[in-house]
Parts: C-alpha cells; structure tokens; sequence
C-alpha cells in the first residue's frame, strides 16, 4: 500500500473521524422564495432554496453565562465559527467584529464561535492578538456539531428570525468589502421577520 505524504494523511484521519457529524441539518421549514441578487463578493455565500430546522445548542460566552439562537428572535444571526490554530480566521475577526459593532441598533447580530476544545486558551489567545474585547463564546459541552457541520474554520452561517437555517459560507470572506453590509442588510430584511420570506412563493 502507498504511504501517504504526512500533511496529506493527517487531512484524510481529520475528515475520516468527522462525516458522520459534518451533515447539513435535512428539515425543511418553508421555501424561501428567491434568492437575492448577490455581489460578486458573497458569490460563494449559499443562500438556501429551503429554510432548515436546527437542534438547539446552548453555548457560554468568557464569563459563562449561557446564549442560545433562541435568545434572539427576530434578529438575523450570523454565527462565525473559528478557532486559535485558524490563521484565516485571526485575518476575519476585525472585519467580522466592524459588521457587529456597526449594526447594533439593527436586526443583525454576529455570534463568534470558538471551536477550540481547550476553551481555557481562548480569552489569552484574544489578548495576545489586541481582541480582548471580542465577545466570543466557546462550546465547552461540543454541541455545535449537532446543529451545523464545524469541520471548515473559518465558516460563517446565517440564521432567520425563527432560529432556522437559511444560508451559509465555507472558507475565508474579505468581509470588509464595501458590497457586504448592504447584501446583510438585504438579508435582514428577508429573514428577520421569517414570515416575509414565507409569503415570497
């Protein structure tokens, strides 16, 4: 049997040991009508034909306190996930925290999510890298992996006003782009208020 070169091995254990759990969630809620012309910038974030129910998960931020998708109803929530050992993600973290800050007085919220297991680290680790201020939160019970695939970092997923998933993107986003928040806002529009999304078919 051929060896494999080590770094090209390790990729195969890492996603050998995750596909049973890197499923997209399969229950449909409502039909979301059409998709929303897309900036060239977001050509790689997935709007969903189909609105998809997700398990509830309940996550802690840095001081334990405990936050829930179900915490903000008639919001759009974009969840980040990204963890310490993730060089693009460091790169996304201001530009994601620019899209928090800027639409707090909307109906947008941007929920960073560590996937680090040593969830110790993470608050030093933001320290290190001037982002003390960061209001991540970890999963110190890994419940992520039941309600979305966790097995790409960084990788940004966009919830409706309902807690139901509605969009997604895989990878690295240059999301200081100056196309982006008018695409959210679009978005927020759409999904906040579920409904409005129902009645589009």
């Amino acid at each position: 049997m051929r060896k494999l070169p080590l770094p090209l091995l390790a990729f195969s254990l890492m996603t050998l040991s995750l596909p049973s759990l890197a499923v997209m969630p399969s229950a449909k809620v409502y039909d979301t009508g059409e998709n929303l012309p897309k900036p060239m910038i977001m050509s790689r974030f997935v709007e969903m034909t189909s609105a998809r129910k997700v398990d509830e998960a309940t996550f802690e931020d840095l001081n334990g306190h405990q936050v829930k998708l179900s915490d903000y109803r008639g919001k759009l929530v974009l969840i980040n996930l990204w963890a310490t050992w993730c060089a693009p993600c460091i790169k996304e973290i201001p530009m994601m925290d620019k899209i928090r800050r800027d639409n707090l007085d909307k109906d947008l919220v941007v929920l960073p999510l560590s996937i680090d297991e040593a969830h110790g680290e993470v608050a030093a680790f933001l320290a290190r890298h001037q982002l003390a201020g960061y209001p991540t939160l970890i999963d110190p019970k890994l419940q992520v992996e039941t309600m979305l695939p966790a097995n790409i970092v960084p990788a940004t997923y966009a919830f409706d006003g309902e807690g139901n998933l509605v969009g997604f993107l895989r990878g690295y986003l240059d999301w200081g782009d100056k196309a982006v928040q008018p695409y959210l806002e679009q978005l927020t529009a759409k999904y906040a208020n579920p409904d409005t999304a129902k009645n589009l078919h």
